[in-house]
């Protein structure tokens, strides 16, 4: 028997303020680190891509998860740092809906982590084209805020 999946009926919620900040980090080897500190990555320019692609997977957020409502964004924030040892992407998205914009926070950082992969994975292989120290870890909500809207007068 096949169950029924359905997403959940918004229509009688309230349109209203909603702001949710995401992270995640992606462990690298120290040379890889190094390469990204001193613009020395082949495929470009780390943080400017993360940035881009974070935005493009914000706004494709319903496209990607299958029950998740399509909503109006209202801004994407993206922020890339890079440690000894990882790189950290923080994704802030707000928006004015009737649902939350978390998954669309996860989705930009996920993203965003994956295509520093992408540009680095050259560099993060071993001599049998794995990669042992290469991991995406830690993604995670920071927080979630939602607020009637103030009236202009």
């Amino acid at each position: 028997m096949i169950e029924e999946v359905r997403m959940v009926d918004i229509s009688s919620k309230k349109e209203i303020y909603r702001e949710a900040e995401a992270t995640g980090r992606i462990r690298l080897k120290k040379e890889t680190i190094e390469r990204i500190k001193s613009r020395k990555v082949e495929k470009g320019n780390i943080k400017s891509s993360v940035q881009i692609a974070s935005i493009l997977a914000v706004k494709k957020t319903p496209e990607l998860i299958p029950l998740c409502h399509p909503i109006p964004v209202t801004n994407v924030h993206t922020e890339v740092e890079v440690e000894d040892k990882e790189v950290i992407v923080k994704v802030r998205v707000k928006g004015v809906a009737k649902t939350g914009v978390e998954m669309e926070a996860l989705v930009g950082v996920s993203i965003g982590l994956l295509t520093v992969w992408d540009m680095v994975k050259k560099y993060e292989k071993d001599e049998k084209g794995q990669y042992p120290e290469t991991r995406i870890t830690n993604l995670r909500v920071l927080s979630k805020i939602k607020r009637e809207q103030e009236k202009d007068e």
